[in-house]
């Protein structure tokens, strides 16, 4: 059953998701940064993969 989110936790979320932006853009913004972050989602992507065609 699902429950609706009160005024406090949709808050909570806003203000969460605005940190997780504003950080994004800095990371956006620094070229050093966003090449380490993209090798390590390239690196956790083939870790899944790895994990997924597994038997």
């Amino acid at each position: 059953m699902l429950v609706s989110k009160s005024d406090e936790d949709k808050k909570w979320q806003a203000e969460c998701d605005m940190r997780t932006l504003m950080e994004a853009k800095k990371i956006e913004s620094d070229p050093k940064r966003l090449k380490a972050a993209q090798a390590m989602a390239k690196e956790k992507m083939m870790e899944a993969a790895k994990v997924a065609s597994e038997d």
